[in-house]
């Protein structure tokens, strides 16, 4: 029975969610084509927010005493599932971009849209050009010198068991280049929330962990590989920690079930 209320409540879900996305996001693209997206933060970020809500799921953001909020910064985060652009809206306080694959800008309007709100275009891991990474690089540094704080993901993937899996060492160096300071994030819970490859929306809560602003300049290139394996470790931990609680309580049930 209870798992008949779920798939229908999954079913609804996915049908309000849809629904607002589809007419507010086509109401945002063309606000975007005659106003400046920066002007339209607010309405973007009640917009994403109200996804989360009408998804069924809890909300929350936990930042550390040492982020600093007004910083224009790379955000480093683990990559969960397609509701991820959303949940990190919903947290960083301040007006963010991404970096999304070259291969998504030639998308029929979609591309375009990503293209207008000011993404960075990434070069497809099978088609890497000298040309793609200067292309990126510049952009970069074009969002950086403007104000933007920028979101990589730095997986490339998203997580198939739950768990952060290793991460690429291109943001890093991107970040000691240009002297920007790097925010590690955890999204926690989300992987319970929605799996890639299924379809269920189950009920939940999503934490958000925003760590301490780490400052990068000064620092050499050679150092990419001690900043990578320092931010892993820190967007890894709550996550870690959050799947042992996990598999601790359900080791719990199936002791209590046993001995009943």
């Amino acid at each position: 029975m209870k798992s008949i209320y779920l798939k229908a409540r999954s079913l609804i879900l996915w049908g309000i969610s849809g629904a607002h996305f589809f007419v507010l996001c086509t109401l945002l693209v063309g606000l975007g084509t005659i106003v400046d997206p920066r002007k339209n933060d607010r309405a973007q970020r009640i917009f994403f927010r109200n996804i989360l809500r009408l998804a069924g799921v809890k909300f929350e953001a936990r930042r550390s005493a040492r982020f600093d909020p007004q910083r224009t910064s790379l955000f480093v985060c683990n990559h969960v599932n397609v509701f991820d652009p959303f949940v990190i809206y919903s947290a960083i306080p301040q007006f963010v971009r991404g970096f999304e694959l070259a291969s998504h800008f030639k998308i029929p309007a979609y591309g375009w849209m990503m293209g207008r709100f000011g993404n960075v275009p990434v070069p497809d891991e099978n088609n890497r050009s000298r040309e793609g990474i200067e292309q990126m690089t510049r952009k970069a540094g074009e969002a950086f010198r403007s104000g933007i704080s920028l979101i990589a993901f730095a997986e490339g993937s998203r997580t198939r068991d739950g768990h952060v899996g290793p991460f690429f060492k291109g943001v890093f160096r991107l970040a000691i280049r240009f002297g920007i300071p790097i925010v590690p994030m955890s999204i926690v819970g989300s992987y319970e929330f929605y799996r890639t490859g299924d379809w269920m929306l189950n009920p939940g809560k999503i934490t958000v962990y925003l760590h301490d602003t780490i400052e990068t300049s000064g620092m050499r290139k050679e150092q990419a590989t001690e900043l990578r394996d320092r931010v892993h470790a820190i967007v890894a931990a709550p996550v870690e920690e959050h799947i042992a609680r996990l598999q601790q309580a359900r080791a719990t049930s199936d002791a209590m079930t046993a001995n009943s």
